[in-house]
């Protein structure tokens, strides 16, 4: 048996390491939605913890002494030596952000920078773990995977099909991999070492989180010196889940020179564009679509925000009241009608009057056709009164 935890990397094997450590009954999916953005500039690894995914519980149930988070940053350490990786960043939910701690702490020398999300310092009361572990052993899985949607997300998130297939990994788990785990963060009690972390930390909290609410996000970030706290509205326990595209962007800005190619200017486009985005479209429509986003439709959000918006709304050859004209009347030719009432939304927000939007659609009407500029003017009269309502 392996004694290593089972892991998948992305990226260029000659980029910057990230390693990216789950979450207490979660997999290494938890961080499906960041992966395509991020092994654009680092070389990315994912691992399971023991019990969880394809790692086998014997990684912990094997040692010497009770289970501990030292134990599991000790596994942490072998797969980065496993692969050659000598420094690396890392970001970690809950567990695996203990974990993360933990080699701030112990191993300065091995991190370039470190993100906490939704985790803690101590994680409350220890007889709390012991009994889960004590329950987990003696009757399984099922009554705390029926429960974990209530502890893991937002109502809204609850039933999405993100949420379903980590309820199914948290379900699928080993109880003897989940109970050394658990026992592990019984251990755990950093917060009279938290100022020795000299590592770049960004913490991120979820602040309908329950699990590890916002006071323990902000303990994290006053006790290190120089971290930076983001508390994410609308994300509970998973963050990395709930709301894939904030934490990207998080996990970006904060990575910052590490996360540029080095034949490219991916993250520089990306930033840009969702700049723009959000000035042309509104922060309610970025936030909607943000929320939207899984970990089949991520790579395509991060797609248009890079090149629609980071590389064609952002060039100076046009104003963006000359491409809002341009970009009805394609969407009027082509019959793309949701996409056109953001788009009548959009101009006015570019500063397109009533009367030179009308101008656009007669203009369509001549050169895409008077069927297509007919429904156009339905949903743009629809919009603008929308708007003055």
């Amino acid at each position: 048996m392996t004694s290593l935890p089972h892991h998948v990397t992305d990226g260029r094997a000659d980029a910057p390491a990230l390693l990216l450590g789950p979450s207490l009954g979660t997999s290494l999916h938890l961080w499906d939605a960041q992966v395509p953005a991020l092994a654009r500039g680092h070389r990315v690894v994912r691992y399971d913890l023991p019990g969880h995914g394809g790692s086998p519980s014997a990684l912990l149930t094997g040692i010497t002494g009770p289970p501990t988070v030292a134990a599991l940053a000790g596994l942490v350490l072998d797969l980065a030596d496993s692969l050659g990786i000598g420094r690396f960043a890392y970001a970690g939910d809950s567990l695996g952000g203990a974990v993360g701690t933990w080699l701030a702490l112990h191993h300065p020398d091995r991190l370039t920078s470190l993100a906490l999300v939704c985790t803690a310092a101590r994680f409350g009361d220890p007889q709390g773990w012991h009994d889960r572990a004590a329950q987990v052993r003696a009757h399984g899985l099922g009554a705390l995977a029926d429960s974990a949607p209530e502890r893991w997300f937002t109502p809204a998130f609850r039933t999405s099909g993100t949420a379903r297939a980590l309820i199914d990994d948290h379900r699928h788990t080993d109880p003897a991999g989940y109970a050394a785990c658990c026992e592990a963060l019984a251990a755990f009690d950093v917060r009279d070492q938290l100022h020795r972390v000299t590592a770049p930390v960004l913490v991120i909290a979820g602040r309908q989180d329950r699990a590890t609410p916002p006071e323990d996000a902000r303990l994290l970030a006053d006790s290190i010196a120089g971290s930076t706290l983001l508390e994410l509205d609308a994300a509970a326990h998973l963050a990395p889940a709930e709301q894939p595209q904030r934490v990207l962007h998080a996990l970006l800005d904060h990575l910052g020179a590490e996360s540029r190619p080095a034949a490219g200017h991916a993250a520089t486009t990306h930033a840009a564009g969702a700049a723009v985005r959000r000035a042309v479209l509104g922060d309610a429509h970025v936030e909607r679509a943000g929320a939207a986003t899984t970990a089949f439709t991520a790579p395509f959000q991060d797609l248009i925000t890079r090149y629609a918006w980071g590389e064609i709304w952002t060039r100076p050859g046009l104003d963006r009241r000359t491409r809002s004209c341009m970009t009805l009347t394609a969407l009027v030719a082509l019959g793309h009608h949701d996409e056109l009432a953001m788009h009548v939304r959009a101009a006015r927000t570019n500063g397109l009057t009533d009367e030179e939007i009308q101008e656009v659609l007669l203009q369509s009407a001549i050169y895409c056709g008077v069927p297509a500029a007919n429904t156009a003017f339905a949903i743009a009269a629809r919009v603008l009164a929308d708007l003055d309502a």
